[in-house]
């Protein structure tokens, strides 16, 4: 799929003053090879010191012959950044950060096999629609022990999730619900293609003990399938006009797997959930360095809600979302936590969240094509209409539930340990059923090493540029 450039007005009217419109010839440097280290690094530089939001604490950079990712990281505003990135080729990320990715089409999360013991299993947290996993049979719950015939182990895994984005095959096992065990299910041999996953992953209502809930598991925060489509969003806004034609009055929001993504289709799904907003209500605002921030048109960035005919906010009961996290819920999904805060209340049931409250923006050197690099810095940092944004250590569930402590059922499946909690919350009623209590150390996930994970992308500084015309000097 041709991957269209997601800021060009933006890159371009940096390009025209980052370390060469703003100097003159007498203090331009001596040109380099344009495929050489140094060229990527000047460039690398001149971004970071115009839009770097810790701009005052960036570093002193290592000679500009260094790797372009070495000299990167130096200029990084460590451990208070956690999350700026260099990538070794743009047009892969960016293919990334739109849901198009080379892979199988499953996630899995690992653990040690037992306490004390070096080995891993890894257990497939969801398989995504029409991919090769999908068509091999693979489920949720699914236990992976070996790959490309190798065991896992406290000291191989990484390398071997290395392996995964080319031909590999998987040993594994799978529940037998009437033997109540798990049973071997040998090697199965799984090839990657470029898949396009769409982020609304399932929707569903339950009617239970006469309340109406609508339950929505949303995987990352993304318009469309390519650069200006909004396929995805006006699916989830048919999703939330068949919740509000059902009569659903509670709503939970799945938000486990979403490392985050656009602020666009944050914006979005906000306006579908927030009661009675319209275009004139502030979801959020938008903050730069102080550089930036002497332009006029960035100095009261504000986002605001949607009008939205699909909007759910006045038939919800106690004027509440519920909301299922985990450690991995980031960026745009602790964006919506925050932006709904001051106009309902926001229950949230799981882990903890990463603790992400500022946003980035892609970079490419668009001046010179030798230069492959993509860059994705953090520029901004975002706030809701009360201006508050302190949840960088992240947001603390009202009930905890972890996934690791049970035998995974199917997402959507009302016995789930997060989803049942919710519905129990709601209606009041324990479940009747039994389930096993398991102690399982998250040792890490396949989610970590997505390019989308725990990004905020902010897509609409480039239109500000654009519409001002803004020249950076």
């Amino acid at each position: 799929m041709q991957i269209e450039k997601i800021i060009p007005y933006f890159v371009i009217a940096l390009a025209m003053s980052l370390g060469y419109a703003c100097n003159n010839d007498d203090d331009a440097p001596p040109p380099v090879d344009p495929g050489s280290n140094e060229a990527a690094n000047r460039w690398i530089s001149a971004v970071m010191n115009e839009v770097y939001f810790w701009l005052d604490d960036i570093r002193t950079p290592i000679a500009d012959t260094s790797d372009p990712e070495d000299y990167f990281e130096s200029l990084l505003n460590r451990p208070t950044d956690r999350f700026s990135a260099i990538f070794p080729d743009y047009d892969e990320l960016i293919g990334s950060l739109t849901g198009v990715t080379l892979e199988a089409g499953y996630e899995f999360t690992l653990f040690r096999a037992a306490p004390g013991s070096d080995d891993v299993i890894a257990e497939i947290s969801y398989v995504k629609k029409m991919s090769p996993a999908s068509s091999a049979g693979l489920v949720r719950g699914d236990i992976i022990t070996q790959i490309n015939g190798t065991t896992l182990t406290v000291d191989n895994f990484r390398d071997l999730l290395g392996q995964i984005d080319q031909p590999h095959t998987i040993t594994y096992r799978s529940f037998n619900e009437t033997a109540d065990a798990y049973e071997d299910r040998g090697e199965l041999s799984l090839t990657p293609v470029q898949l396009v996953e769409n982020p609304n992953f399932l929707d569903t209502v339950y009617t239970i003990d006469n309340e109406k809930i609508g339950y929505v598991v949303y995987h990352y925060f993304n318009p469309g399938p390519a650069i200006g489509a909004t396929a995805y969003d006006d699916e989830m806004d048919e999703i939330f006009g068949s919740f509000r034609s059902a009569g659903i009055n509670h709503l939970i929001i799945d938000f486990r797997y979403n490392g985050g993504g656009f602020v666009s289709s944050a914006i979005n799904l906000a306006s579908l959930v927030a009661p009675g907003v319209t275009d004139q209500n502030v979801f959020s605002k938008t903050r730069y360095n102080d550089f930036l921030m002497q332009f006029e048109e960035l100095q009261n960035v504000q986002n605001f809600f949607r009008t939205k005919a699909q909007n759910l906010g006045n038939t919800l009961s106690g004027n509440r979302v519920y909301i299922l996290t985990s450690e991995r819920t980031a960026s745009a999904s602790e964006l919506i936590i925050n932006g709904l805060r001051p106009y309902m209340d926001v229950f949230i049931i799981g882990d903890q969240t990463t603790g992400k409250n500022v946003g980035s923006i892609p970079f490419e050197d668009e001046d010179n094509p030798s230069n492959s690099y993509g860059i994705l810095p953090i520029v901004t940092q975002s706030l809701n209409s009360l201006d508050e944004s302190d949840y960088s250590e992240g947001f603390t569930p009202n009930i905890i539930a972890l996934e690791r402590t049970e035998r995974l059922l199917p997402l959507g499946d009302v016995n789930e340990l997060l989803l049942r909690t919710a519905i129990q919350q709601i209606t009041g009623e324990a479940p009747s059923g039994r389930f096993e209590q398991l102690e399982r150390l998250d040792i890490g996930s396949t989610l970590d090493r997505k390019i989308n994970s725990g990004i905020l992308i902010e897509d609409r500084i480039s239109k500000i540029i654009k519409e001002k015309n803004l020249m950076l000097h």
